[in-house]
């Protein structure tokens, strides 16, 4: 997966009902016992009470105080610190030029990415739903306050997120995000996670364990301390229900006799909680090449920073491993609703062809088996594609937004059963960049004499080997990691691309002036606005590489935050990082996945020199998705 990369002041209301009067005390030559103890009550009362004379209580919402007051709130939203996404237009000829059927079909897949947005909701955090119908209901009294809030608690799908100066951003007070997000019981901790587990294996119960640590489960905390899985089809069988008969709706009118079937098979998949419906759904979508609309239901694992915790000790994993039992992070759902385009897919089916060879080129290649083999079909399916709607996982804005996914991941089942995948790129939020930015950012960043090696497009050409490059290489291995997995495999992805660019040239994919073109979009892309948190596996794998290239050489960042790049460096380069990447998924040691990660993790002097460049010219906090066509398809559908 690629993702695209973006001190309060409170006013003082009033409110007489909160003052408290003194009653006037005559002058008296002695003062009563009864009239002194009253006045000294009545001090006291004084002193306990709000005493800022009038002062209106903070109102809240779902039982939550507002972290930002409108000042700030039109500060983050205004067109300098929010960055706006435009899906789909309304009057799209994308859409207009769809059969009736389609065009019928999709108004009821955008029914389903709005249902399932709320399971997403629902898994993300405890209060998420409570305080976005609180700040609903307000909004619409004409509290704006409320409305601004509630505009970028949509632009984050939450109560919580990052930004893309990898600050928190907390839209109500006293919050804070778990580990374990909303998957388990609020609370949770590590150490009560690995107790309970080493509990339940001391009795036996190796199912409730696999359970517990299952990618598709949600945990609660028994009255009696205990932790109870229960299937996500299961915990929310309303939601999954009404997801499924619009599934079913748009099977029935949908032209694509190959796109129906996969519907009708995901829709089986939301009824019952089975993970081979789950697999015979996901092998179906990964064959599918040749359908007009897109619709995934994506399951990625990045959310979660509790279930891998239990990696971290190192006798309680062997023995998980010899009862056989799979640690997996949980899944956070997304949605994607699109409508196929022609044209962008067939220049990325042309990129199909030289898959086997780039398996064959992969280093260590005889220690392991990937999921592409250097002989037969490559089992992957690649499609670009205008986006109508981004919903839970997929369109969550934040710090930055999904320009590409590959799926299924190697956790499950239909992959680790051979059965392929499916590169699924998005046009929308990967176009429209401002060439009036750009140039400011290469004036910021990088060295002049290589600026006219920045061409638009060629990102989009990296992200097409990053892409593919997730299907090449270790296929078991590489999520025995732990917490680190997705760190190392997303490091991996890119090294593939950069690695693979001498091979392309000389089998005539690109051209070398092309070549240079990516390396240096590529090498620029890894300087950051700010120093990203750990859990930002997508960031912190650009301060490693940025790190690792200025060690080879490759790279160099001066003190004033300029970036020269040395191009007969980079391939060798990134072949050297591919190669102590694949070690470190072949070994399946978290320990050392800790110690390469933090020995390249990095944030140097001329690093946050660069970041602050950037910052002094891109002053973009949050991120805002605006999908019209997908709006005008619900409104139609609620008449």
């Amino acid at each position: 997966m690629v993702i695209l990369n973006v001190s309060n002041k409170f006013d003082i209301a009033h409110d007489k009902k909160n003052v408290h009067t003194i009653p006037v005390i005559q002058t008296r030559p002695i003062m009563r016992t009864g009239d002194m103890m009253n006045t000294l009550g009545l001090i006291g009362k004084i002193n306990m009470a709000d005493i800022t004379f009038g002062a209106k209580k903070q109102k809240t919402y779902a039982g939550l105080k507002l972290s930002f007051p409108e000042a700030e709130l039109d500060r983050r939203l205004d067109k300098d610190h929010s960055r706006t996404i435009k899906l789909l237009p309304a009057n799209s000829p994308h859409y207009n030029n769809l059969a009736e059927g389609d065009k019928k079909a999709l108004g009821h897949l955008v029914k389903v990415a709005d249902i399932l947005n709320e399971v997403f909701l629902a898994m993300d955090h405890e209060k998420n739903i409570e305080f976005r119908n609180a700040l609903k209901t307000e909004a619409k009294k004409g509290d704006t306050q409320a409305k601004k809030t509630l505009t970028l608690f949509h632009a984050m799908d939450g109560i919580a997120g990052i930004d893309s100066e990898s600050k928190m951003t907390f839209l109500a007070k006293g919050i804070k995000q778990e580990d374990g997000r909303n998957f388990y019981s609020p609370g949770t901790t590590a150490a009560e996670l690995n107790a309970v587990v080493t509990k339940k294996l001391d009795e036996g119960k190796n199912d409730e364990v696999q359970s517990i640590l299952s990618q598709r489960t949600i945990v609660r905390r028994t009255p009696e301390g205990d932790l109870k899985a229960t299937d996500y089809i299961d915990a929310f069988p309303k939601e999954f229900h009404a997801a499924a008969d619009e599934l079913d709706k748009a099977a029935k009118v949908s032209t694509n006799a190959q796109f129906n079937e996969y519907l009708t098979a995901q829709a089986q998949a939301f009824r019952k909680a089975d993970p081979e419906l789950d697999c015979h759904a996901d092998k179906l979508w990964a064959q599918m090449q040749d359908t007009p609309l897109e619709f995934t239901i994506t399951r990625e694992q990045y959310a979660d920073r509790l279930t891998d915790t239990i990696v971290d000790d190192e006798a309680l994993k062997k023995r998980l491993e010899s009862q056989k039992i799979d640690v997996q992070s949980k899944d956070a759902l997304g949605i994607r609703v699109g409508i196929v385009n022609k044209k962008g897919t067939e220049d990325l089916y042309d990129f199909k062809k030289y898959l086997p060879a780039l398996a064959d080129e992969m280093p260590l290649k005889h220690l392991y088996k990937q999921s592409i083999s250097s002989t037969g079909d490559t089992k992957q399916t690649m499609v670009d594609v205008d986006i109508v709607a981004v919903k839970g996982d997929v369109g969550a804005f934040r710090g930055g937004i999904t320009l590409a996914e590959n799926l299924p991941n190697d956790d499950k089942l239909s992959v680790k059963r051979g059965n392929g995948r499916r590169n699924v790129y998005h046009r929308q939020i990967r176009q429209g960049a401002d060439p009036k930015k750009i140039k400011q950012r290469l004036d910021a960043t990088l060295n002049p004499a290589q600026h006219k090696y920045y061409v638009e497009g060629s990102d989009h050409k990296f992200t097409i080997g990053h892409e593919n490059a997730h299907s090449l290489g270790p296929t078991e291995a590489k999520s025995k990691l732990g917490k680190w997995s997705n760190i190392v495999e997303e490091n991996k992805a890119d090294m593939g691309s950069v690695a693979s660019l001498d091979f392309l040239v000389s089998k005539g994919k690109y051209t070398e002036k092309e070549k240079k073109e990516i390396l240096i979009t590529f090498a620029n892309g890894l300087l950051l606005k700010a120093k990203p948190k750990l859990k930002q596996a997508h960031r912190v794998r650009s301060v490693m590489q940025a790190n690792y290239f200025i060690k080879k050489g490759a790279m160099k960042v001066d003190e004033k935050g300029i970036l020269t790049v040395n191009l007969d460096k980079m391939v060798p380069t990134a072949k050297s990082m591919l190669e102590d990447i694949v070690k470190l998924q072949l070994s399946e040691d978290p320990t050392k996945a800790a110690t390469f990660v933090k020995k390249n993790f990095k944030w140097t002097a001329e690093l946050e020199q660069s970041a602050k460049n950037i910052r002094e010219i891109n002053k973009t906090i949050h991120g805002l998705v605006e999908s019209p066509l997908a709006d005008k398809l619900l409104r139609a559908a609620k008449k």
